[in-house]
């Protein structure tokens, strides 16, 4: 077999006009022709480059030095951005990472969807720095090192970046990675703990250790001091999510409590919540106002997890039917509802990829939909439902490109009308777009 002959990467630095930002926030520029992506790189810059790769029909690169600044270019807060992959835009404001955004989602609906919304909505806002609730963190021991390294991969690299803290995680996970090598550095198992898994609650933050083989009764004895020294709670994962379980004695659920609808949410710390507390609050205010639920609505609500949305919606509407693929989340909604004394709601577990397993609620009466669905979006189940008596349909997505997809299908297939769509900032200094899109009935 021929093997593929690599381009090779020129040496030195070169000379770019940035012209524009792609989809993933990188400078665009043309030099002989040829496309060149440019990290750290913004419209109307003048910068030197040094390339990444040379592909058949695109290069990469990333800029080291700026000749001339976008006026919206700032110093990046954190010390690791471009060594450490966790942020890509901190050398924006802000404001025009969400400007940025909205470009790009209402970009995909014109080019992916054939669509485009009546109005659009103001972007919606949040803390930039400490917002994140949950996260996964690489644990590595490198001999080279030899130390344990805790934090996120290298930019453009499998490894783990040697870092001491992250500005975007909340300041329970940000401030800890010092103290976490320490921690795992004592431990006989240093070398066998390959992750932990994070979660911020208001009941307190817990950390998931995942290990490959067993803590001794010393290792255990450390573990719980810390647990005690730093106002943590720890979990340990010896195989898959079902063998969790807490490190001392006490409650297996975290919590965080919606006060606009006096309802408490319970979760484990593995289970899927939004990473972004405060905007999480927003989101759902917003998408109440959007949906304008009402004693005489029954709204189904897919993709439906804890009962982030659902309850609250419950509050207000007639009825509400939530449906979620992972079962252990909807075992976590209907305690939930329970907890909460709501009793307006029913619950179905349902692979909405799946069209043969939909069967246990597909017929129920709804006049309203709520969608939430992950990246692959929700283009299955829209085709099995039967949507010509539902008056309005609120979309959330983290994926632009399918819901430019979807919303296609909603306008131009099944006859809704395209009114308003917007971002929100779920993931600042990320380019990970957030956003919401209404669709009615004509």
């Amino acid at each position: 077999m021929r093997k593929r002959r690599r381009n090779k990467i020129p040496a030195g630095l070169f000379t770019a006009d940035i012209e524009s930002l792609s989809h993933e926030g990188r400078g665009v520029a043309h030099i002989n022709g040829k496309t060149v992506f440019i990290e750290n790189a913004l419209p109307g810059e003048q910068v030197e480059f040094r390339y990444l790769s040379k592909r058949a029909r695109f290069d990469q690169g990333v800029a080291e030095n700026i000749i001339s600044a976008n006026e919206q270019r700032v110093e990046p807060e954190c010390r690791y951005f471009g060594y450490c992959g966790g942020c890509s835009l901190q050398h924006m404001m802000p404001s025009a990472q969400l400007a940025h955004k909205q470009s790009v989602l209402l970009d995909q609906f014109q080019h992916l969807g054939k669509v485009r919304p009546a109005s659009v909505l103001p972007p919606l806002k949040g803390a930039s720095f400490g917002y994140r609730h949950k996260t996964r963190l690489a644990v590595k021991y490198v001999l080279k090192k030899e130390k344990v390294l805790v934090g996120f991969r290298e930019k453009h690299s499998p490894y783990v970046a040697d870092i001491t803290e992250c500005k975007v995680l909340h300041p329970d996970l940000g401030l800890k990675f010092s103290a976490l090598q320490r921690l795992i550095e004592s431990l006989s198992i240093y070398n066998q703990i390959p992750q932990i898994e994070a979660a911020v609650s208001d009941n307190g933050t817990a950390l998931v250790l995942r290990h490959l083989a067993d803590f001794t009764d010393n290792d255990i004895t450390k573990l719980n001091a810390f647990e005690a020294a730093h106002k943590l709670t720890l979990f340990l994962q010896p195989s898959g999510y079902d063998s969790v379980h807490r490190l001392s004695s006490g409650g297996e659920y975290l919590f965080y409590r919606l006060d606009d609808h006096d309802i408490t949410l319970y979760f484990k710390p593995v289970d899927f919540i939004q990473i972004n507390a405060e905007m999480n609050q927003k989101m759902i205010k917003q998408v109440i106002e959007l949906l304008q639920p009402d004693k005489a609505d029954d709204i189904l609500d897919l993709f439906c997890g804890v009962g982030n949305f659902t309850l609250p919606l419950a509050r207000k509407a007639r009825s509400v039917m939530g449906v979620d693929g992972e079962a252990s989340l909807v075992e976590r909604a209907r305690d939930n509802a329970a907890k909460n004394n709501i009793d307006n709601i029913e619950f179905y577990v349902a692979d909405l990829a799946r069209l043969n397993d939909v069967n246990g609620f597909i017929n129920k009466p709804y006049n309203k939909i709520l969608l939430d669905p992950a990246r692959t979006g929700a283009k299955e189940i829209m085709a099995a439902l039967d949507t010509r008596k539902v008056a309005c349909i609120v979309y959330v997505s983290c994926n632009p490109a399918t819901l430019a997809r979807d919303a296609g299908i909603l306008v131009n297939e099944q006859g809704f009308k395209f009114t308003i769509a917007g971002v929100m900032d779920m993931f600042p200094h990320t380019t990970h777009v957030e956003s919401v899109a209404v669709f009615v009935r004509e």
